[in-house]
């Protein structure tokens, strides 16, 4: 072992996307999630390969977009464990993206942080731009250090504890990425743990990690306004076993003063009566309401009277729009695998073959499936599982969600096949328009 090598080095090799690094470990013996935490002397998830894959593109739609100013972007990977993370925003972006970046990995682990720098001294970006600096100590200390345009949160468990100061060491405009393995409190499945940190209650059906994401949101949207800021979502992504939220923060009172417009609840299973509120407040489209089936859900507006002991209730949660067209459109399955996907190289240090690369392109596509298609309709009020609307209406057999997206479209409603984990649509489309289109 060299001199300043830390214990294990060199370890395994192992690539993510078009990134390569050393881990002490295999990360395939390890399952998902806060639980594999302590197996190894630094911890990499390779369940949340993904998410790292979408951040890759988010920051550079971001750039593109003239989001971030036009000067240095100070990026800070607040939880880096193996640190993949901010080496593959450096290593996979563009020469001209990578060179504004100085990115920081933050940790309390001294071994993870000298592992992280010396798989980007053995292999840096092959453009040789970019700035990549390390970090030991507490998020909570260490991100109001100056002022930051990109805050990525990955901690194992709640982000709570970490959201305040991460939102305060923002600039007036810059974007905080969010990740929580708490899914099981966000989804209603523990609801305890959810009233007691979120402040909310989520109804265990088939939308309950939407709602989870919704009072994510909620939760970062309040906490920006307690320090006069605003937040518009980017992204927002159930995957596996935890939930993301990606959203571009901005400064400004009046902004944070109109927080509660954004803010609301979900009913199930709603009456005439609330269906009635929702389609007054612009929140579902207008729709037939003496038929013999009300819609399976609606948004009412946080002033709205509610029965907290009414377990159809889901909230406080966000209701408007869960991200935004622009940035979920570039993340095209092109997109991706331009940026990320791997290409055979017969000198490669792991020595993969053309099939080890094409799988890697594989999962790299799976990372962004049906994000540019929901584009266009990621604002509208409905999504639709299908198996429930069977269901719900009592029709046999659901539907295919892309029959049900290609009927509504030719009806002239906007609707995409959702990227939510299990089969759906999501539609501006009215009710009844909704059932129409169910008739075989």
């Amino acid at each position: 072992m060299g001199e300043n090598e830390p214990s294990g080095w060199p370890g395994v090799l192992h690539r993510e996307g078009r990134t390569l690094c050393r881990l002490p470990g295999d990360p395939s013996e390890l399952g998902p999630g806060p639980g594999t935490k302590g197996q190894g002397a630094v911890f990499h998830n390779p369940a949340m390969a993904g998410s790292r894959t979408r951040s890759v593109l988010l920051l550079q739609y971001c750039i593109e977009a003239g989001l971030l100013g036009e000067g240095t972007i100070y990026a800070l990977d607040g939880l880096s464990a193996s640190g993949i993370r901010a080496r593959r925003w450096l290593n996979e972006l563009p020469s001209e993206s990578a060179n504004r970046i100085s990115a920081t990995m933050g940790d309390m682990d001294p071994a993870a942080l000298d592992w992280a720098m010396l798989c980007h001294e053995e292999f840096p970006p092959s453009h040789g731009k970019g700035e990549l600096l390390q970090h030991l100590g507490d998020l909570r200390k260490s991100v109001l250090e100056h002022g930051r345009h990109w805050v990525d949160i990955d901690p194992y468990g709640s982000p709570l504890p970490f959201l305040d100061t991460a939102v305060q060491s923002l600039a007036r405009r810059g974007v905080i990425e969010v990740s929580a393995t708490d899914s099981a409190a966000l989804s209603g499945s523990s609801k305890s743990a959810l009233l007691r940190r979120y402040g909310a209650r989520v109804y265990t059906d088939g939308l309950a990690h939407d709602s989870g994401l919704r009072v994510l949101l909620a939760s970062l949207a309040r906490t920006a306004a307690r320090h006069e800021r605003s937040v518009i979502p980017l992204l927002s992504v159930w995957d596996s076993h935890h939930l993301r939220v990606s959203a571009l923060v901005k400064r400004g009172v009046e902004g944070a003063n109109r927080v509660e417009e954004s803010l609301g609840w979900r009913v199930a299973e709603p009456t005439k009566s609330e269906v009635s509120v929702s389609i007054s407040a612009a929140l579902h489209p207008h729709t037939t309401l003496d038929s013999d089936s009300l819609p399976m859900h609606c948004f009412l507006p946080l002033n709205h009277p509610i029965d907290r002991a009414d377990k159809r209730v889901s909230g406080p949660m966000w209701i408007g729009a869960l991200g935004d067209s622009g940035a979920m459109a570039s993340m095209s399955e092109e997109r991706a695998v331009g940026l990320s996907s791997p290409m055979y190289d017969e000198n490669d240090p792991l020595a993969w073959s053309e099939r080890d690369c094409e799988r890697e392109k594989r999962s790299v596509v799976r990372s962004v499936r049906h994000l540019s298609e929901e584009a266009a309709v990621i604002d509208a009020p409905h999504l639709i599982l299908v198996d429930d609307l069977a269901s719900w209406l009592g029709s046999g057999s659901p539907v295919s969600p892309s029959k049900m997206v290609e009927k509504l479209r030719k009806e002239g409603h906007r609707a995409a096949v959702s990227r939510y984990g299990k089969p759906s649509f999501r539609t501006d489309a009215p009710w009844d328009a909704i059932v129409s289109a169910t008739d075989v």
